[in-house]
């Protein structure tokens, strides 16, 4: 068999040997490539989960959950649930002390304290200033109640007198608290709870109901 001897046409064979195997190899590495790549809504949501989106987990991620207190396993948020007795709605989710995804039932390791002695939480009468006939017109009255905080198991009184948003903003901005966990104030005759996400306000001391929703950054911009 006789071979050519011209080596341009050796050297244009040899090209083009050359380019079918860079396009054989790279598609090689970019079918490796795509293996690393999560396929699946529960790898995608365990690569890029938010603490704020916890309620909008997938129904069959497990999670670490948490019955009297005491860790019991992994479970789901539904199975959870059903171990504490109580709906799905009734679990705070967030991560805990070890930094995993953690669900355990509102303010569970820390329930109500005791109501403030009356004396703290009225509002004391406010005399407006007396004003000369040539002096400067008298500022309205600000409207508040007195707005207490519950740590070292006792209340301190912040103020004697500020409005409700104020109240909040001056016991928990800026704070997050773990799933279960809670902080406790008081506005008046309300008692104000901390909660992952959202801080509640109960007449009872007893029934809570969602006074705001709490950002990433453990504010409150819907409060003023």
């Amino acid at each position: 068999m006789a071979f050519p001897n011209d080596n341009r046409i050796i050297l244009a064979l040899g090209a083009v040997l050359a380019v079918v195997a860079a396009v054989v190899i790279a598609l090689i590495f970019m079918g490796r490539g795509g293996d690393d790549e999560p396929t699946t809504p529960e790898e995608r949501a365990g690569l890029q989960l938010d603490v704020t989106e916890a309620p909008d987990l997938e129904p069959t991620r497990e999670l670490r959950c948490f019955v009297d207190g005491r860790f019991v396993g992994m479970a789901t948020l539904a199975d959870c649930a059903r171990q504490n007795g109580v709906a799905t709605e009734g679990l705070d989710v967030g991560l805990d002390e070890t930094g995993a995804l953690a669900a355990a039932p509102t303010a569970q390791f820390a329930p109500p304290p005791e109501e403030p002695p009356l004396e703290l939480t009225e509002a004391q009468p406010i005399t407006p200033p007396e004003v000369s006939p040539v002096g400067p017109a008298p500022q309205p009255v600000q409207a508040g109640a007195p707005c207490l905080r519950h740590v070292g198991g006792e209340w301190r009184q912040l103020s004697a007198g500020m409005s409700q948003g104020a109240c909040v903003q001056a016991l928990f901005a800026g704070t997050c608290v773990r799933p279960g966990d809670a902080q406790y104030g008081r506005w008046g005759d309300l008692t104000l709870r901390l909660v992952p996400r959202r801080v509640e306000q109960s007449q009872d001391n007893s029934r809570f109901r969602t006074l705001a929703e709490q950002d990433r950054n453990c504010q409150f911009p819907g409060l003023r």
